[in-house]
């Protein structure tokens, strides 16, 4: 019983014992393998036998060589090192020495242009003072560090330039014949070649420009001599035996230690002697080891890390360096300026941009809280007909504001339909009056009246800074693209555009006398007259409108307000009569002048100088019972012109006490054509002011008809508006 009972216990032990010994030569081979590796011996690619560390061949066995150091064997059985991205064969490689010759390997390629190296390499893409900081950072440097040893070597530079016209006043540019080779295929003027050049811009030839730069041990003698009387055959000669270039640097590194410093003391042997005068703390190296110099390298050190953590804000650590002296000064800096610099920089711009957008709402919501307030004011104390919409009632009318019309002074227009069916212009004001007076305006006016001759508010909208009004569409337009019809557009006939010029009349006549208010326009001109889908005219556009009692003869404005050409003479000259709605009767007459001649008041082409100023013109040709030419029309349509002429006359006078109102306008305008209406006096200006304010209205007139611009419906328009601020 008792062997039977132990049995199993041995068993369990040795299957233990197994599995122990399996698990360490599992360990074990990896091991194993990598303390015997095979041997590396020696590669060898045409002339070159020698290849061995830190050198390797590309298809060694992976354990051989530095990788940074591999060369390549070429189909023409030519080493090649791969420095910078360029291929180079290599002539020499000197183990005693560090060094390693090189030339370009395109001056061997026959497919290419081989009188031409084919890489650009500058002695600045070597780090050509490397410090000891340096050291181990970049396979390959441009001298061995040792200025002691006769074998010190300093490449010279090598460019070849490409210039339009030969260069003949400078030997330095030594001539390279390119016609018998392949470059002429190319396509290269006159090909040149420098030994020892500067790559300064003001050194270079003027039309030359660098085409590609090497480097060369060997210096032709006549150069060296200071004479350039040298062919190219000699430089391509001295340029094809190559340059050397060290990699000391690595050696310095392994056999010292990282960032420490070595010379070459023996050619013969290779030896190298480390040099230990260099003392290292966090990441800055020096020869000067005292006590004082140390301790400034340490504040030196803490006030890198903080700029470096500061600046950097990147995951870093200097634990695992192998200088770990002054370090934990370098990582405090790093922590403080990575961490809690920027907490305070931070908290304090916080803090800074929340009170100053504190103080910036505060001021905002002030002023806007007061624009809202006048609004809201004026619509509780008036008793208004249109219906107030809400702007998402705006926005769904207008189908997301998709078709626009046009942009007047206030803002843009849009095209819509109410439920009910008929379309509608919604006109989204624009935030840059101040205190909502547009919205004021327009409501204020056309929002308690109703007359066929004055455009229909439908409804508005005002909803904190949203606002908009809405009217009955005018598929027709404005009614300037009639006056000033365009080639192609159909221009309506003298009768038609009498009935509009009547109903104009009423209408501005409805807004001085036919409301419990005086309402002032202030801008009548061509662009503000809408026309519906049957030529009805409406008065449009009461931006610039302003409400006053109907006993009030004058009227007090801060500025002067309307559009050039249409603007009363005494808005701009106080002395020969006040403001009142006579300006509006001024502006109408400059109007019924342009419908009746279907042209601008100002010529400034015309061959007279009494036509330069259209009325005066055709007071003249009244005056003195001359016919005025007017196409196509009949006699019937000939004496209404000549009425619509009369009349405006009367309109545009000098002062306003000699200007009709707009009841007498209308009057004049529906008496019969029985040459009753006599002719008023010529329209004078002053004289000294008169050239210069024609000279205003063309220019503007001018810059109107090639405006970007567009009126209420669209149209092209510039206003030069002078609005006033109260």
């Amino acid at each position: 019983m008792q062997t039977q009972a132990s049995f199993p216990c041995s068993l369990i032990t040795q299957k233990i014992v197994s599995l122990l010994f399996t698990i360490l030569l599992l360990f074990e081979q990896p091991s194993t393998a990598k303390k015997h590796h095979s041997p590396c011996p020696p590669s060898s690619c045409g002339q070159i036998r020698n290849i061995t560390n830190p050198f390797r061949l590309k298809g060694d066995p992976s354990h051989c060589g530095n990788k940074r150091y591999e060369l390549e064997c070429d189909s023409n059985n030519a080493t090649v090192l791969t420095l910078f991205s360029g291929n180079y064969h290599v002539h020499h490689i000197d183990y005693k020495n560090y060094s390693i010759k090189l030339s370009d390997a395109g001056l061997s390629d026959n497919a290419n242009c081989s009188f031409i190296p084919r890489n650009f390499l500058y002695d600045s893409s070597f780090k050509f003072a490397v410090g000891p900081d340096d050291f181990g950072s970049q396979p390959f440097t441009l001298n061995n560090f040792d200025p002691d040893t006769v074998d010190t070597f300093d490449p010279s530079r090598v460019a070849y330039f490409n210039c339009t016209d030969a260069v003949t006043d400078d030997a330095a540019y030594v001539k390279v014949d390119i016609t018998a080779s392949r470059c002429s295929a190319l396509g290269l003027g006159h090909v040149y070649v420098m030994v020892g050049a500067s790559y300064s811009v003001t050194e270079i030839k003027v039309g030359c420009s660098l085409m590609v730069a090497t480097l060369t041990d060997k210096v032709p003698a006549e150069i060296g001599e200071g004479n350039n009387n040298v062919s190219y055959e000699e430089i391509r000669k001295v340029v094809g035996e190559g340059f050397s270039v060290s990699w000391l640097p690595a050696v310095c590194e392994e056999k010292c230690g990282k960032k420490t410093n070595c010379k070459v003391v023996n050619v013969s042997t290779g030896e190298v002697q480390c040099d230990r005068r260099y003392c290292h703390y966090a990441y800055h190296t020096t020869d000067k080891c005292g006590i004082a110099e140390q301790a400034i390298g340490y504040a030196r050190a803490y006030l890198r890390g903080i700029v470096f953590g500061l600046g950097s804000r990147i995951t870093f650590s200097t634990r695992n360096l192998g200088n770990p002296v002054g370090l934990e000064y370098f990582d405090g800096g790093i922590f403080i300026g990575r961490n809690i610099i920027p907490v305070i920089l931070v908290t304090r711009y916080v803090l800074g941009v929340a009170v100053l957008l504190s103080v910036l709402i505060y001021i905002w919501r002030r002023r806007h809280w007061s624009i809202y307030g006048n609004i809201e004011h004026f619509l509780l104390d008036s008793n208004l007909n249109p219906i107030r919409y809400e702007y998402k009632e705006i926005k769904k009318m207008s189908g997301g504001f998709k078709v626009k019309l046009g942009k007047g002074g206030f803002g843009a227009v849009y095209k819509g339909k109410l439920r009910s069916g008929p379309d509608v212009a919604i006109k989204i004001l624009n935030e840059s009056n101040a205190n909502g007076q547009d919205f004021i305006n327009e409501v204020a006016t056309i929002g308690r009246i109703h007359h066929v001759n004055v455009v229909r508010l439908v409804g508005y909208c005002v909803e904190k800074k949203k606002r908009a009004l809405v009217y009955e569409f005018m598929p027709n337009g404005s009614l300037d693209k009639y006056i000033f019809a365009k080639e192609g557009t159909l221009p309506l006939s003298y009768e038609k555009m009498y009935e509009i010029s009547l109903g104009v009349a009423r209408g501005i006549a409805y807004l001085h006398q036919g409301c419990d208010m005086q309402i002032l326009h202030f801008d009548i001109k061509p662009h503000n007259i809408l026309l519906d889908d049957n030529f009805v005219p409406k008065v449009s556009d009461f931006g610039l409108a302003k409400l006053y009692p109907v006993d009030d003869s004058t009227v007090t404005l801060t500025a002067a307000r309307g559009t050039l050409g249409y603007m009363a003479p005494e808005l701009f000259y106080k002395n020969i009569g006040g403001v009142s709605y006579k300006a509006d009767v001024y502006s109408f007459g400059m109007l019924l002048m342009e419908m009746a001649s279907r042209r601008k008041n100002s010529n400034p082409n015309a061959d007279e100088s009494s036509q330069i100023y259209f009325p005066f013109w055709i007071h003249d040709q009244l005056y003195e019972e001359r016919e005025i030419e007017i196409e196509d029309a009949s006699e019937e349509e000939k004496s209404l012109v000549k009425k619509m002429f009369l009349v405006a006359l009367w309109c545009i006078q000098l002062k306003p006490s000699d200007r009709p109102s707009m009841n007498k306008v209308v009057e004049m305008l529906e008496g019969d054509n029985d040459g009753s209406l006599a002719l008023p006096p010529k329209p004078s200006f002053y004289s000294h002011e008169a050239s210069r304010y024609v000279k205003e209205v063309n220019s503007n007139q001018a810059s109107s008809m090639d405006s970007s611009g567009t009126s209420y419906l669209g149209e092209t328009t510039t206003d030069y508006s002078m609005e006033d601020d109260d």
